[in-house]
């Protein structure tokens, strides 16, 4: 990889070099080297996180648009650290294109056929809306869209896609963690799990819920956030954000890889939102900045930013009544870190995800039967169903506990939340030679973002 600097002495040559290159491959087939990324503004550490590792069908040379800023400065920094890690180190030679027009230039010079997108949520539709008008394929981290007016434009982003033969799809990182995709792989067992539960309004038969920290550590460096992921209007509230993953989850776990009719099976039946309060000290260790920005005064109460980080929402699917929640604190507890709490309430077993001290702060499974449910057969159930997981997760058990029986997990399949980006990026790869998405993903993509944004209007007072 070039230094920065080099970087940036190569960026006026560089429109030279690729300018007469604009022909968009639309056709893939497998071929080393034929995805060739372009990453448009990348403000969000999960644009470098896609390339953590490197992948054959993708070039190494990445071209990346974005405006002269620390935003692109953190991003080349973190891609420079994955080059010269000691161990598999990546190879990928960043190509920066910096100006005030860089989208404008990605539309007029197309040095590539993917569109990579991370960082700043107010602006990603309008991006996804011109790079889909231009024919080019679409990978976008969550949200795509933040509140109603963007959830329009996406649907019509789809329709677009469709027409001009492109995929669009979003990064649902979550799905790969491994207690998520057992907890689905168990509800699917209907001797075991029986059907959802429909559950009530004040008890949902499925709750998912997640806790999450605005300073972290990334790739064993804290991570510095820029100023705008604070301001609601530009990362979207946490009810539109973290939420998506949520939502995602649940859909799997009711109706599987099946289309969902937002008319026919989805309901929103209750929203709320709260903020979390980051005060000056926190602020400057979080973001390097002494103050707050001016676009933010507004939100500051009691001497502290109040960010609306915050949101729970409550819908029906199929008739099952289910809950996303998701928290931000400002840090975790020493020794912790983010954590997940499922329960889904089967009608022939309840299947939770804890991640408390019990469990050393590391997500397990538990199993509990119903009662009505013999003790023996269940246990025998249990003990067949974990057997023939254990076919396609080679080394799976089950013992008992105090909180029913415990999937017992190897230790290798807990390969860490920045390892899912490879796996989601690896499956977009098979789409892109497939020549399109499953039909389910579209339609449960349009789900997943009606009912976030239309939880986000409800909360505000809107329906």
């Amino acid at each position: 990889m070039k230094t920065i600097s080099m970087l940036f002495m190569a960026a006026s040559v560089a429109w030279l070099a690729f300018s007469c290159d604009r022909q968009v491959k639309r056709k893939f087939d497998g071929t080393p080297g034929e995805v060739k990324i372009m990453t448009l503004d990348p403000g969000h550490f999960h644009a470098a996180l896609v390339q953590k590792i490197m992948y054959p069908q993708v070039d190494s040379d990445v071209h990346v648009f974005a405006p002269q800023g620390e935003d692109l400065l953190m991003h080349l920094k973190r891609i420079q650290g994955f080059n010269t890690r000691t161990e598999n180190p990546t190879h990928w030679n960043e190509i920066i294109y910096e100006s005030e027009d860089y989208f404008q230039k990605m539309l007029e010079l197309s040095p590539g056929n993917v569109v990579m997108l991370a960082g700043n949520n107010g602006l990603k539709m309008g991006y996804i809306r011109g790079s889909i008008e231009a024919g080019l394929n679409v990978y976008a981290d969550k949200p795509m869209a933040i509140d109603r007016e963007g959830y329009g434009m996406l649907l019509e982003a789809f329709d677009k896609a469709e027409k001009k033969g492109v995929l669009l799809y979003d990064i649902m990182t979550e799905r790969y963690e491994i207690t998520n995709a057992l907890q689905i792989e168990l509800a699917r067992i209907p001797e075991l799990f029986g059907e959802p539960e429909e559950g009530t309004l004040e008890e949902p038969a499925i709750i998912n819920e997640s806790v999450h920290h605005f300073f972290k550590y990334v790739s064993g460096a804290p991570n510095i956030r820029p100023e705008w992921f604070f301001d609601v209007k530009q990362q979207g509230e946490g009810i539109v954000d973290v939420t998506t993953h949520l939502v995602d989850l649940i859909q799997l776990t009711v109706v599987g890889e099946n289309p969902i009719d937002i008319n026919k099976q989805v309901a929103l039946t209750g929203a709320k939102r709260w903020p979390t309060a980051i005060t000056p000290s926190q602020w400057q260790l979080v973001t390097g900045r002494q103050a707050y920005p001016d676009y933010l005064s507004g939100h500051v109460a009691d001497g502290a930013l109040q960010v609306y980080a915050n949101g729970q929402i409550d819908f029906t699917l199929n008739g099952v009544n289910c809950r996303a929640v998701v928290r931000w604190n400002f840090v975790a507890p020493e020794g912790t870190g983010d954590s997940h709490y499922v329960l889904v309430r089967g009608t022939k077993a309840d299947i939770s995800i804890r991640q408390t001290a019990a469990e050393g702060y590391k997500p397990q499974i538990y199993i509990s039967r119903k009662e009505g449910v013999l003790e023996e057969v269940f246990a025998n159930t249990l003990k067949e169903s974990v057997a023939r997981l254990a076919e396609k997760y080679p080394g799976l058990e089950v013992e008992q506990a105090d909180a029913g029986w415990r999937l017992v997990i190897p230790s290798s399949y807990d390969v860490g939340h920045e390892a899912h980006f490879g796996q989601v990026t690896e499956k977009y790869l098979r789409f892109l030679i497939d020549g399109k998405l499953p039909a389910w993903e579209v339609a449960n993509m349009k789900s997943k973002y009606f009912i976030t944004t239309s939880a986000l209007e409800k909360a505000l007072g809107g329906e």
